[in-house]
């Protein structure tokens, strides 16, 4: 190749990458403007809508894909008020008025799955062998799954409001039989702005992060 060939190319791959960059609205709502809600306007989360958000979110990577996360959607008042009882006294009234709330939870049996997730090669026995190292990938991709979950519903311009409650009690309410283990619990919906708290401070580059 020509160097007047390379100089045509450059440019070119250039303004290709730099299109690849969401623009400042993008990062706003997936950002600098999310918040986590507390109060959520009368709006109902529409079953399409949750199966597009998952859609999205299992599209995310995890080791050696095994995919681990588990969701269970509570959207009727029904199930949300089975939850209720398992969480704290302030996440309570969360939980009722969330048009929507999600368990976020992770499969320890995930490896079975592996067959049809990982056709190229046997890795089950790195699993099978070792349950420590099989709850660590669980735990671990379990998360990065529901983080995946959070910036997924942003983008479809949903609100998240994640919290904590009891959760033996939730795997015992909602997960019997199963080996699911509890992560995160996280209210979707379409939060009411007016009602948010100042931002909370945090911290700057050089108090969390070394570049070596």
């Amino acid at each position: 190749m020509t160097s007047s060939e390379l100089a045509v190319e450059r440019p070119i791959e250039k303004a290709r990458d730099a299109s690849r960059r969401l623009d400042e609205r993008a990062l706003d709502q997936l950002f600098r403007e999310a918040r986590s809600f507390s109060y959520w306007q009368d709006r109902q989360v529409e079953e399409s809508v949750v199966q597009e958000l998952y859609n999205l979110l299992r599209l995310g990577p995890t080791s050696a894909n095994t995919s681990p996360a588990r969701f269970v959607f509570l959207r009727s008042d029904e199930a949300k008020e089975r939850l209720v009882p398992s969480m704290p006294e302030m996440n309570q009234e969360k939980v009722r008025r969330a048009p929507l709330v999600v368990l976020i939870a992770y499969d320890l049996r995930f490896h079975e799955k592996l067959d049809r997730l990982m056709p190229y090669r046997d890795i089950k026995p790195w699993f099978t062998e070792n349950p420590a190292f099989r709850e660590q990938t669980a735990r671990q991709s379990g998360t990065l799954q529901g983080a995946y979950l959070i910036m997924a519903a942003r983008s479809l311009g949903l609100d998240c409001g994640p919290m904590l409650g009891d959760n033996e009690k939730i795997e015992a309410e909602f997960f019997p039989g199963r080996a699911w283990k509890l992560n995160f619990v996280c209210a979707l919906g379409y939060g009411v702005r007016e009602k948010l708290y100042p931002r909370l401070p945090r911290l700057e580059f050089s108090e969390a992060a070394v570049l070596l």
